[in-house]
């Protein structure tokens, strides 16, 4: 097991109680990454009170529910935003592909095999079962 050195000014605490706050304060800045880097917390451009909070709202809501969905993709243990943009874009992608050669795709993908290949660039979506 790795060694870690933690601090903290409140000698009451205890050392697991201290590495789980530890370990939430970087879930809580992964995840304000994330609601800046893919849901816009950084890029919205509202001044007034109520345009700033539905802005900021809608970004975190989007943060935890891409975590639920991410944990619903078969295979995908530790799914990053970019594994999920990348099965999205598989899919979307592969549908309007099918669909422009004049093929049903909703027929044609009816066991969702033909994504496998189409999501061959998540980086922890190796071996995806789909069954």
């Amino acid at each position: 097991m790795p060694k870690m050195l933690l601090f903290s000014d409140d000698l009451t605490l205890s050392y697991d109680l201290l590495i789980q706050y530890d370990s939430l304060r970087f879930q809580i800045e992964f995840d304000f990454r994330d609601s800046k880097q893919y849901w816009g917390l950084e890029d919205f451009r509202n001044i007034g009170e109520t345009p700033v909070n539905n802005a900021a709202n809608l970004s975190w809501f989007m943060v935890t529910f891409s975590r639920i969905i991410l944990s619903k993709i078969p295979g995908v243990q530790h799914g990053s935003m970019l594994d999920l943009k990348t099965v999205f874009r598989a899919r979307k992608y592969t549908r309007r592909i099918i669909n422009m050669l004049g093929i049903n795709a909703d027929e044609f993908l009816s066991d969702n095999n033909i994504f496998e290949a189409a999501e061959s660039g998540m980086i922890f979506g190796e071996g995806i079962d789909r069954g």
